[in-house]
């Protein structure tokens, strides 16, 4: 048994004292009783008595009991459940309030069985998550537990964590639970159970919180190829932010503008991604899983890509006339969308041919007129009387359609003058027989000549 007493008379606040237990190991269960007396005249306290069990010589971390008062001499037991081959040593420390006093421990004895005033743990287990989420340790106890008693987790270096829930199966066994909740990076490190009691305090072993980055891919996507309604892409995620192993690859890809997106599970390192609209921007990014709830990464930097355009679905449909006179002709046709044109680019010229001086005549226009709800072209120049073949063609990038071909003859209109050096006169006793050629133009059917 060790003693140890301080005078605390003519100290001033703040000084220390320790009393060092040789380093012990065990393989099973055991208790340190001791006697403690932290007493003064005056009735305020004398000091503080704290009592830390340190691990492997690592660092002292925070008491795991204390007190600052009593009358009387008082028995109290430690049940520390640090298991071979780790090796602990329990510090006593006294630290003055600058009041005389006197605060003394006595008959420490290193007992050979569990305590009977404390529960003692049994080992606790290290917990791995992904940052985020909640990390349960579950505290294990041999030994009874009521409402009066303290219990926690202790952590080193980071946060301790407050009880969650007690689940008592019996007066011999009980289990705590204990959540770090939305871990970080800052909150990994080492935490053990604590319980304290009225008879004594009861500390488990020190266990390892490991907090997992979920993994996010450094680069985007490449392009291997591209069609009008399908990309391949490799996905480019060997290199990541966080942690692996990387158990899940999905490719995540949205349209630029507007609200669409899907997600597809990829189980290669190159995908293709079909159905696509032609010529429309995506945004193509990779998320990556790694095991455990919440181990889903954000998704990587974003491939910007657009599809080709695909030959339009069809020509112009319900060619018609609007209008004819004898020196224009006047057309409609169904509006179209992007649905029939598969493009955002394409242009409609009106292709029209006929026969003008005995030779064929054959011109096309652009029609301007193509985003109209009601849309129209007017050819103009022709020649009255005559017949027309008219029709529409609608051209993108890849590819050209044609309406079916109309067939309009112009007006009539009126012919040109007699040629005056035809016209030729025999003259007779009573009458003048007169005779001429046909106008240049006749622009249609000739019903009368006047004279």
């Amino acid at each position: 048994g060790s003693f140890m007493l301080v005078n605390t008379s003519g100290r001033f606040a703040g000084q220390k004292a320790h009393l060092l237990m040789p380093h012990l190991k065990e393989n099973d269960t055991h208790c340190i009783d001791f006697h403690y007396y932290v007493s003064s005249k005056s009735g305020s306290s004398p000091g503080t008595l704290n009592i830390y069990v340190k691990v492997n010589d690592g660092p002292l971390g925070n008491p795991v009991w204390n007190t600052s008062i009593t009358a009387a001499w008082n028995r109290t037991e430690l049940a520390i459940s640090t298991f071979w081959p780790n090796f602990y040593q329990v510090v006593f420390e006294v630290v003055t309030s600058g009041h005389p006093g006197y605060v003394a421990i006595d008959e420490v004895k290193v007992l050979g069985h569990p305590c009977t005033k404390t529960p003692h743990f049994l080992r606790l287990q290290s917990v791995e998550v992904n940052a985020g989420q909640f990390a349960t340790f579950q505290c294990t106890a041999n030994g009874g537990t009521d409402s009066g008693d303290k219990l926690w987790l202790q952590g080193i270096y980071v946060r301790d964590a407050p009880l969650k829930d007690i689940k008592v199966f019996n007066a011999r066994r009980f289990v705590a639970l204990f959540s770090v909740v939305n871990a970080t990076k800052r909150d990994a490190g080492n935490y053990r159970c604590m319980i304290r009691t009225e008879g004594g305090v009861g500390v488990s072993n020190y266990a390892e919180l490991i907090v997992k980055e979920p993994p996010v891919p450094i680069a985007p996507p490449q392009l291997s190829s591209v069609g009008a309604t399908y990309l391949w892409i490799q996905l480019n995620a060997n290199s990541i932010n966080g942690d692996g192993p990387i158990i899940q690859r999905e490719v995540e890809y949205r349209t630029s503008s507007g609200s669409w997106y899907d997600i597809q599970p990829v189980d290669s390192t190159s995908y293709k991604i079909g159905h696509l609209d032609p010529d429309t921007e995506y945004e193509i990014s990779v998320l990556l899983t790694r095991p455990g709830e919440g181990g889903t990464g954000s998704p990587g930097p974003a491939l910007k890509t657009r599809t080709k355009c695909a030959d339009p679905m069809r020509g112009p449909r319900k060619l018609e006339v609007v209008e004819i006179k004898s020196r224009q002709i006047t057309i409609c046709w169904e509006p179209f969308g992007y649905n029939v044109t598969r493009c955002h680019r394409y242009n409609l010229t009106v292709h029209y041919r006929y026969q003008a001086g005995g030779q064929e005549q054959v011109r096309e226009e652009v029609s301007w007129d193509t985003e109209s709800s009601h849309p129209q072209h007017t050819i103009t120049n022709l020649s009255p009387y005559t017949n027309v073949s008219i029709k529409l063609v609608l051209m993108n990038p890849e590819g050209r359609k044609e309406s079916q071909e109309l067939v309009v003859q112009t007006d009539e209109d009126v012919p040109s003058a007699v040629p005056l050096e035809s016209i030729q006169g025999s003259t007779f006793e009573e009458k003048i027989f007169l005779q001429w050629r046909e106008p240049a133009q006749t622009y249609g059917v000739i019903t009368l000549y006047e004279v």
